[in-house]
C-alpha cells in the first residue's frame, strides 16, 4: 500500500511515516500545504491518504479532499488531527472518509485503521 502524509507538524510526520513502515506499507510522499496535497495526491495515486486538516496554507484537509473528489479522485483518507469539533467533523463527512482520528493516536489504532482500508 502506498501512502501520502499531509501534515503541518515535521515531528508528527516523521512519526507517521515510521509507523507506517512499521506497518509495512510504503510512504510515497509528504506535505504541509494543501494544494500540494492536491497535486501530490493527483501525480503519486496513492492507495490511502493521512490527513490533517489544518495545513500550513489557505487550504484545509478538508478543502484538500473535497478538490480530489470533484475531479473524481475516490483515494481513501484518514484524517489525523487535533480538532474534533463538531463542525469539522461534520464537514469531513463530505469526503466520504474511512476514520477520523484525534491527535495523538497510538500505533494499534493507526494500523488498525489502515487495516480498514486494505
Amino acid at each position: 500500500m502506498n501512502v501520502l502524509i499531509v501534515e503541518d507538524d515535521k515531528v508528527l510526520s516523521l512519526l507517521l511515516s515510521k509507523m507506517v513502515d512499521k506497518i509495512g506499507a510504503n510512504v510515497i510522499g509528504t506535505c504541509v500545504k494543501g494544494q500540494d496535497a492536491i497535486s501530490k495526491a493527483k501525480t503519486l495515486s496513492p492507495d490511502l491518504i493521512l490527513m490533517d486538516i489544518m495545513l500550513e496554507d489557505d487550504i484545509d484537509g478538508i478543502d484538500a479532499m473535497l478538490a480530489l473528489r470533484r475531479e473524481s479522485i475516490d483515494v481513501p483518507v484518514i484524517f489525523i488531527t487535533g480538532n474534533s469539533d463538531t463542525y469539522n467533523r461534520e464537514r469531513a463527512k463530505q469526503t466520504n472518509y474511512i476514520d477520523y482520528l484525534v491527535k495523538p493516536i497510538s500505533f494499534d489504532l493507526l494500523k488498525e485503521t489502515i487495516e480498514k482500508v486494505e
